[in-house]
């Protein structure tokens, strides 16, 4: 039997979008999008700037669901009169099978050149490589990440002008891109974490299909052994900041710490969060309301 979502669907003002989008991933540990525009899974820049944006949110179809539209609803209340809208209308829910969910922004996501090198491309889409190009085809299932978000595509901009000739660990691997591509770019070890199994299962089967070895685990990043080269963390600012200390272990000696899910209003937040690390902060790449973080640890 397929398994069922709930689809929420919020109508806020668009200078609420940013805030509510963080409270949904926070709430319902899924994917959110914006005006049908799966976020981290294609660019946004062909949204328009109506005053109304569409936000929904997927949560599972289970006896703590109506507690979460409660708090959901009280949310947008509290907020909505300071982004310009005293009374939104409230959320409304649609049942979905997963099958829905999973394929139906497809039509979206086409093939998108990243850096000088990458090129990410759908499984779906055709596709002729300039010489030099290394493509990544993906297919994201139910996981985040198909490299053209900007706080994905930072990441691998940042991947890209560091090099990777040694060890890469990526946090929060969502489809395998950023693994992927630090594989595709030298790097000699790659281990890909994330706390969802899902994630985890669509990671592998995007490395089978591009012929890439990564180390792909659901270990908590505090269990997984040695250091790295490079450490990604591609996640929300609160949660960068929680696991400062653990990210920052794993940096070797040299080493560089890219960061990004990191909205431009949150990046002084994520800064003083990791004043104390020790690292050096090298770089700070931003593309439109996001913002990328690249620290240098000591020799």
């Amino acid at each position: 039997m397929d398994k069922t979502w709930a689809e929420v669907t919020c109508e806020i003002p668009a200078a609420m979008v940013d805030l509510l989008a963080d409270f949904l991933v926070e709430l319902s540990g899924n994917g959110v999008s914006i005006d049908n525009l799966e976020l981290d899974t294609f660019s946004l820049d062909t949204m328009d700037e109506a005053p109304v944006k569409t936000v929904r949110a997927y949560f599972t179809p289970d006896d703590e669901l109506e507690g979460k539209l409660a708090a959901l609803n009280r949310f947008i209340q509290e907020h909505a009169p300071a982004c310009g809208d005293a009374a939104p209308a409230p959320p409304t829910v649609t049942t979905l099978r997963e099958e829905d969910w999973a394929t139906g922004w497809r039509q979206h996501f086409a093939p998108t050149r990243i850096g000088q090198k990458l090129v990410i491309k759908p499984t779906w889409e055709p596709f002729s490589p300039e010489p030099g190009d290394l493509v990544i085809e993906l297919d994201p299932g139910m996981a985040f990440g198909t490299g053209t978000h900007p706080t994905t595509r930072l990441c691998l901009e940042a991947l890209e002008k560091l090099g990777t000739a040694g060890d890469v660990l990526d946090v929060g691997t969502g489809s395998g891109i950023l693994a992927m591509a630090a594989v595709k770019l030298g790097a000699q070890r790659v281990v890909g974490t994330d706390i969802d199994p899902d994630a985890v299962a669509v990671a592998r089967e995007n490395c089978a299909l591009n012929g890439v070895i990564a180390e792909l685990v659901t270990t908590p990043l505090a269990d997984i052994p040695g250091q790295f080269t490079v450490v990604l963390a591609n996640i929300l600012a609160e949660d960068l900041v929680r696991m400062a200390a653990d990210l920052t272990a794993k940096v070797a000696s040299g080493g560089f710490l890219i960061l990004s899910g990191i909205l431009v209003e949150r990046e002084s937040y994520v800064i003083d969060g990791f004043a104390s690390t020790g690292l050096t902060l090298a770089e700070t790449t931003r593309e439109g309301e996001w913002s990328c973080l690249l620290y240098r640890a000591g020799q």
